[in-house]
């Protein structure tokens, strides 16, 4: 029998689900709803898998007008520019 890291709860595992269990096997505490790893077999015990949830996570910011972020509106002057180079022997 393990305990959940976040409340404290027993977690009762059936024989079945045991035998299938590798270390790093997610798990959801029955009591609080904690996302929970496996971190051993034997004797069991679990982690909680916060860390996990802030590494999905990932926040997009988008600017708008003026300053926003991206191309430069002049982005094809740099082909003329590139253009220019080529006439280096006048």
């Amino acid at each position: 029998m393990a305990t959940c890291p976040e409340c404290d709860a027993e977690i009762e595992i059936d024989d079945d689900d045991l035998g299938e269990m590798e270390i790093g096997d997610p798990w959801d505490c029955d009591a609080c709803g904690s996302r929970l790893r496996v971190a051993n077999l034997d004797p069991l015990d679990f982690e909680s898998d916060d860390d996990d949830d802030e590494d999905e996570v990932t926040e997009v910011v988008v600017a708008e007008g003026d300053d926003a972020v991206g191309e430069p509106d002049d982005a094809d002057d740099d082909e003329d520019d590139a253009d220019d180079g080529e006439d280096w022997d006048e």
